[in-house]
């Protein structure tokens, strides 16, 4: 037992020692990287097919289609299967309304008459056109002069390179309740390789702190060589940025007046573009409002819709080797990023922010700002040198395996029987001057047979042994030692 814990604690030590991290890998503050790969461009339009029936001079069907845009603005993918997160007023509107528009438009190209082309319900001087009409606008009637389908066609512009030019088709599967709450889509077709497409991941909660540091990512048009994607500094107000009123932004140094700011922004193209944390680079809500008063509503807006709709917000393996590759980066081991990125390029070959880093990773590896090389080439002068702890633990387990074998040794013949026996004490007849008594080990199975071990010492002349216990008598022992039964009998 003794050697078996001296040998495990050698080893645990060892382990123990030989475990410490070389250097601590933490994931940079602060940063947008996580997000904006994930970052798209959102384009909706209401595609209309209208067949005016002409009453007047004739009868004739005039077909018309028309696309009135809906809305622009930014989204993020959050799942690895394209499910992505907008704001509704990008992509749904009034159908009515839509509706109204492409009967004014048809009306006044067919019968050459100056109707305004808005989604106002008009009145014409010439009464039998003023009643064909009235007889165009919606609802649909037996006696309607127009037939009107609308249908909303949505198309998701990914930030890859090459840029996409036509994009992929996606449909809206969860609106909300206003035109500043989240909005849910899903592709039509699959848009994207076997592994799926980078994801944005979502925070926990809203920071409660007033002056919170964040960023907002989004695109002011469709991605491409000369779009790229924008990102502004902001810093959240008072308020919890739950419900439609979201919460406000305020620059706690109050040098950038900051709703007008991202507001300019919002009108631009980046509504609905992810508020990214400072804290660990998560999303913690969209931009909404415009013109001076830009605001944002909570990441529990955006899972409580993701619910409703049944999707399930989650990261993928581009993603795992995404993170992997940016730690890596961040913290200057620009050799072990290098291969990160472009196995991330190999899952997902247009990623544009993997496809920078990489390059510059590149550029950086095996130089002076390459962290891996500096440690390559001596330990830094400020860390703790492993070396010691090594050398420690060689010595400690040879010194648990020294051990482990010399109890070994010592008890390589195992326990004996007369080990639990108690230690030998002289008898007040023992001569202390005599010669050394020869011990004599009894069997515990048959004590009445004496068994004997010779030590090697010199041997006496006529040697003779207690009769009642087997021990040796010296020349002048007048009692046995060991039991005490008189020399004169033995």
């Amino acid at each position: 037992m003794a050697r078996l814990t001296a040998l495990t604690s050698g080893v645990a030590v060892t382990v123990a020692l030989l475990a410490i991290p070389a250097a601590a890998h933490e994931h940079p503050s602060g940063i947008t990287d996580l997000v904006t790969p994930a970052v798209v461009r959102v384009e909706a339009v209401s595609h209309v097919e209208i067949t005016l029936l002409d009453h007047v001079s004739q009868l004739r069907h005039v077909e018309r289609s028309y696309d009135f845009p809906i809305g622009e603005g930014t989204g993020i993918v959050v799942n690895p299967d394209g499910a992505i997160v907008t704001l509704t007023r990008v992509v749904k509107t009034d159908e009515e309304a839509v509706a109204v528009t492409a009967a004014n438009k048809v009306f006044a190209e067919h019968h050459d008459v100056k109707i305004p082309q808005d989604a106002k319900r008009h009145s014409l001087d010439d009464p039998i056109l003023d009643r064909h009409l009235k007889d165009c606008y919606p609802p649909k009637r037996s006696t309607a002069t127009c037939i009107i389908d609308v249908t909303t066609d949505i198309t998701i512009f990914p930030n890859v390179s090459p840029a996409d030019a036509d994009g992929f088709e996606a449909e809206l599967v969860r609106s909300g309740s206003g035109p500043d709450t989240p909005a849910v889509l899903m592709p039509t077709a699959r848009a994207v390789g076997s592994v799926g497409m980078p994801t944005a991941p979502l925070a926990d909660k809203v920071p409660d702190q007033e002056g919170a540091p964040t960023s907002v990512a989004g695109f002011l048009g469709r991605p491409g060589p000369n779009v790229r994607t924008t990102v502004e500094i902001a810093h959240l107000g008072k308020g919890g940025g739950a419900g439609a009123t979201g919460r406000p932004f305020a620059d706690p140094e109050k040098k950038a007046d900051e709703p007008v700011k991202l507001g300019g922004l919002a009108d631009r193209g980046m509504i609905g573009a992810p508020v990214i944390g400072d804290k660990d680079g998560h999303v913690v809500g969209l931009l909404i409002g415009g013109g001076k008063d830009a605001r944002m509503i909570g990441v529990r807006e955006i899972t409580s819709t993701l619910s409703k709709a049944g999707i399930a917000p989650r990261r993928g393996a581009i993603d795992s080797a995404f993170e992997n590759a940016l730690t890596r980066y961040h913290t200057k081991y620009y050799t072990e990023a290098a291969p990160g990125f472009q196995r991330v390029l190999e899952l997902y070959p247009g990623n544009v922010v993997a496809a920078d880093l990489l390059k510059i990773a590149l550029a950086k590896r095996g130089g002076p700002e390459d962290a891996g090389t500096k440690r390559a080439a001596a330990p830094a002068s400020g860390g703790v040198p492993l070396w010691p702890f090594i050398a420690a633990a060689s010595v400690l387990f040879v010194a648990a395996a020294a051990g482990a074998f010399l109890l070994w040794r010592r008890h390589r013949g195992g326990e004996r029987p007369d080990d639990h026996l108690p230690p030998f004490v002289p008898q007040q007849g023992y001569d202390e001057g005599a010669n050394q008594t020869v011990m004599v080990r009894r069997s515990l199975q048959f004590p009445a047979v004496p068994q004997q071990q010779q030590v090697l010492t010199a041997q006496e002349p006529a040697v003779k042994f207690c009769t009642a216990c087997g021990m040796r008598l010296g020349q002048a022992h007048r009692f046995c030692g060991y039991c005490g039964q008189p020399a004169e009998t033995s």
